[in-house]
């Protein structure tokens, strides 16, 4: 099973994003970029991508990202600005950044990396950034014209109060996207 482990933010919080994205988005398509927009319901921050992990270590899986998720407080954060990866001036992903406002994510993406590798669920070793996917370029882009059509969104202030393990199943959902399943959740400490 393909899985990774992220926040996903309340409704409230999904609502207020795509009310700043729809209107770029329904505009964009009518121009026929080479930017692919991600549905609402593949909004999250990836605190760790672990690829194909076997279904058996599952419950070992889960345990060990509970366990360190209790550990951890539950960040207050917002989604507010914009970026591109790699890079502005090649870009392959379109997202909005994660403005911590109280807490360290960060930390907390280490400590659940850490307790995935440790049940036998090997994350990537890319850095953690954490965003939230708005849409991703076909082909490399200059995308700065996108990152200032997104650098003044300021989002509400959510605290992030629980992970989920999720199940990606490629090519399930809309489009031939990926199709996104949380298979557990575990609180973040209210302390």
């Amino acid at each position: 099973m393909r899985l990774f482990i992220a926040i996903v933010p309340p409704e409230e919080v999904l609502d207020d994003l795509a009310e700043h994205v729809e209107p770029r988005r329904l505009a964009d398509e009518q121009g026929a970029s080479e930017l692919r927009w991600t549905d609402r319901h593949q909004w999250h921050v990836t605190l760790a991508f672990l690829g194909e992990v076997a279904e058996w270590r599952l419950d070992d899986l889960s345990a060990a990202v509970a366990a360190t998720a209790a550990r951890h407080p539950a960040p207050l954060v917002r989604l507010a600005g914009a970026g591109a990866f790699p890079n502005p001036y090649a870009a392959r992903v379109l997202f909005t950044d994660v403005e911590q406002v109280r807490g360290d994510l960060r930390r907390l993406a280490s400590g659940i990396r850490t307790a995935s590798n440790g049940s036998g669920a090997t994350p990537d070793g890319t850095r953690f950034h954490a965003h939230v996917t708005l849409g991703r370029f076909r082909r490399p882009t200059e995308a700065t014209r996108w990152i200032r059509t997104f650098e003044a969104y300021e989002g509400p202030v959510w605290r992030a109060d629980e992970v989920a393990v999720v199940q990606s199943h490629l090519g399930e959902g809309r489009g031939r996207r990926p199709r996104y399943e949380v298979v557990a959740t575990a609180p973040l400490t209210s302390a």
